[in-house]
C-alpha cells in the first residue's frame, strides 16, 4: 500500500510591506523626515496661539525672574519673598495707572480720539485736492481695509476684549507659576531628552535665560526712558495730552521699530492740532527721543545683552505679525533673540577643535 506523500511547508514570499533594498530605505527615511518636517510645520500654525501663550509667559517669568534676581542684591532674604514683592509690585503699579491716573488718561484718550479723526481728515482732504485720493472719500474705506490687511491677521486668541484678557490672565499664570520654581520644569524638559544631552541642554537653557533676562531689562528701562523723556519735552513745549503721550511711548516702544512709527505719528498729529509750532515741537522731540535712545540708549543695552540687527527685528516683526497675530508681533524680539543664542551655541558644539583649544 502506498504511503501519503508528506505536506510540504509552504514558503513565505515577500510581500508589498517588506523591503530589503537599501536604496528603498534610505530615500523612506528620507521621505519620512520631510513628512514629519512637513506635519510639524502644520502642527506649529495649527497650534501657534497655545504656543505663543506658553511663550508669553515664560518671557514675563523671565521678568519676574529677573527683578527677583536684581532685587537679591539689595534685600537679603528668601527667592520666594523677593518673587512675592516684585509680583505685587507690578500689579500695583499698574493698579495705579488705571485707577489713580485713570481718570486724566480716559479724559485725554477721548481728546487724542477726536484730534487723531481730525487730522486724518484733514490729511484725506489735502489728498482729494492734490488728486491723490477720489473725492468724496470713496477710496478711504479701501485704503484702511489694505492698511489693516497688511498688519495680518488678527487671531482668535485676542480677537475681541474677552479673548484679549483670557490671553493676558493665561500669559500671568503661566509666568509666575514658572517663575516660582524655574528648575522644575527645566529639569523635566531635561528629562525628556537623552541622557547625553542633558548636561547641554542646561547650559543652553542657562544661557537663553540669561539673555533674555538682560534683553527684558534693557527693554523695561528703554520704555521708561522714552516715555519719561517724552512726556517731560511735549509738557515743556505746550504740546496738549502730554502724559497720555508719553504713557503710549513707553509702552509701544516694547516693539521695537514699529512702535516708534504709530508713537510719532501720534505725537506729530496731536502737536499740529495745537498749532505749527507745537508741531514742530513734537517733530523735534520724536527725532531727539528715537536719536537718543537709538544711539546711546539701545547699543548701550545691546553690549550688554544680546545685539541683534535692526532689519533682521523688523522682518520678524513683520513675518510673525502676518502668521501669527498682535502675540507674534510683541514676541518675535525675544523669538528671536532666543534662536540666536541658540544658534551659536550649537555652532560652538560643532565648531573643530584647533591645536590652541586642545593644549
Amino acid at each position: 500500500m502506498a504511503k501519503a506523500p508528506k505536506p510540504t511547508a509552504s514558503v513565505e514570499r515577500p510581500g508589498p510591506a517588506d523591503i530589503s533594498d537599501l536604496t528603498i530605505i534610505r530615500e523612506v527615511r528620507k521621505a519620512a523626515v520631510w513628512i514629519g518636517m512637513a506635519l510639524l510645520a502644520a502642527g506649529l500654525i495649527v497650534l501657534s496661539q497655545p504656543i505663543l501663550l506658553i511663550i508669553g509667559g515664560m518671557v514675563f517669568a523671565v521678568i519676574l525672574d529677573g527683578g527677583t534676581r536684581l532685587l537679591g542684591r539689595v534685600l537679603p532674604i528668601g527667592r520666594g519673598w523677593r518673587l512675592a514683592i516684585v509680583t505685587i509690585a507690578g500689579f500695583a503699579f499698574v493698579g495705579w495707572v488705571f485707577y489713580f491716573a485713570g481718570s486724566t488718561l480716559v479724559g485725554q484718550a477721548n481728546e487724542l480720539r477726536d484730534v487723531v479723526a481730525e487730522q486724518w481728515q484733514r490729511l484725506v482732504g489735502y489728498a482729494v485736492q492734490m488728486d491723490l485720493m477720489p473725492a468724496g472719500g470713496a477710496g478711504l474705506h479701501s485704503l484702511g481695509q489694505e492698511i489693516l490687511g497688511g498688519v495680518g491677521k488678527l487671531t482668535s486668541a485676542v480677537g475681541t476684549a474677552i479673548g484679549a484678557v483670557t490671553s493676558m490672565l493665561m500669559i500671568i499664570v503661566i509666568g509666575i507659576f514658572v517663575a516660582i520654581e524655574p528648575k522644575l520644569y527645566d529639569t523635566g524638559v531635561a528629562w525628556m531628552l537623552p541622557v547625553g544631552n542633558r548636561a547641554r541642554f542646561h547650559e543652553l537653557s542657562n544661557r537663553v535665560g540669561f539673555t533674555l533676562r538682560r534683553l527684558m531689562f534693557g527693554r523695561i528701562v528703554g520704555m521708561a526712558f522714552e516715555g519719561v523723556f517724552t512726556w517731560l519735552m511735549l509738557w515743556a513745549g505746550g504740546v496738549p495730552v502730554a502724559a497720555l503721550l508719553g504713557l503710549l511711548t513707553g509702552l509701544l516702544a516694547f516693539v521695537p521699530n514699529i512702535g516708534a512709527i504709530i508713537s510719532g505719528v501720534l505725537m506729530v498729529a496731536v502737536g499740529f492740532s495745537a498749532g505749527q509750532g507745537e508741531g514742530l515741537w513734537a517733530i523735534f522731540v520724536y527725532f531727539l527721543v528715537q536719536n537718543v535712545d537709538g544711539y546711546l540708549v539701545v547699543p548701550y543695552i545691546a553690549r550688554r545683552t544680546v545685539d541683534l540687527a535692526p532689519a533682521l527685528v523688523l522682518a520678524a516683526q513683520l513675518l510673525f505679525g502676518a502668521l501669527f497675530g498682535v502675540l507674534g508681533l510683541l514676541l518675535a524680539d525675544p523669538i528671536v533673540a532666543t534662536i540666536k543664542v541658540a544658534l551659536e551655541k550649537f555652532s560652538e558644539g560643532n565648531r573643530p577643535r584647533t591645536a590652541a583649544d586642545s593644549g
